[in-house]
């Protein structure tokens, strides 16, 4: 028997047995699973219209979700660790409890503005260097604050226009804050507001009630009204000092 002859012959006992088969099953089942593995893949057809699918369904469920009630469990949780942490900490678990969970304003006027902002430069402002007021009891000398609204220059082909609401304390720049503001031209008779002072988790150890008040006006979307465009007044702080007397 020739070579020719002895090859066609393990060839035939091969088929006759079921190895060739065997061999091209085992090679096509290798085949599909390596052709499914890339269709499959990170960056496979397959995966691509999957992930087009979830996101068409999960997003918009997200989006539309009512979160309050976790919102009222985390308020819970917070409000026990408030209990037992350092001030550092609880100052910044303060600050974000009272920016997760914020009281909805549609509308406020400057000079409801203002007078909350008074009320910050009276509880906060620096008395240090204030002269003492001895004539009705004892309380320091008041500061001088204003408001005031500086609008930008106007240009004829745009459609917005800008201001700005500067609140300014000139005893105590720390009580100086500054609001962006724009809307439609001829359309929008309020005004957008755009403030945010904080960048990571650190900064809101640093943060202020008010700056922690317009923080939550501007990420609600509250417009703000200019029913006046500049005030201005004595402010006596809070704080009472140490009588001396001579």
């Amino acid at each position: 028997m020739n070579l020719e002859d002895s090859i066609k012959d393990v060839i035939s006992k091969k088929l006759e047995d079921g190895t060739i088969e065997k061999l091209v099953e085992k090679q096509l089942e290798e085949g599909v699973n390596n052709a499914l593995s890339k269709l499959f893949g990170s960056y496979g057809d397959v995966t691509e219209v999957i992930e087009k699918k979830i996101k068409s369904v999960m997003i918009p469920y997200l989006e539309n979700y009512d979160y309050s009630e976790y919102i009222v469990k985390l308020d819970t949780v917070l409000t026990e660790v408030l209990k037992n942490t350092t001030l550092d900490n609880k100052k910044i678990l303060t600050n974000f409890k009272d920016l997760i969970n914020p009281q909805k304003i549609d509308v406020i006027k400057t000079s409801e503005l203002y007078n909350k902002w008074t009320e910050f430069v009276a509880n906060n402002v620096k008395t240090e260097g204030l002269d003492i007021d001895y004539d009705d009891g004892v309380s320091y000398k008041p500061v001088d604050v204003s408001m005031e609204t500086e609008y930008e220059e106007e240009r004829s082909w745009s459609s917005f226009e800008g201001a700005k609401l500067v609140f300014e304390c000139e005893h105590d720049e720390e009580m100086n804050f500054e609001i962006r503001l724009n809307r439609w031209k001829n359309h929008d008779k309020n005004w957008n507001m755009y403030y945010n002072n904080i960048h990571d988790i650190n900064s809101l150890r640093n943060l202020n009630e008010f700056e922690i008040f317009l923080m939550n006006l501007s990420q609600n979307g509250t417009k703000i009204e200019l029913d006046e465009d500049y005030l201005n007044d004595e402010i006596t702080p809070e704080k009472e000092p140490e009588p001396t007397f001579e």
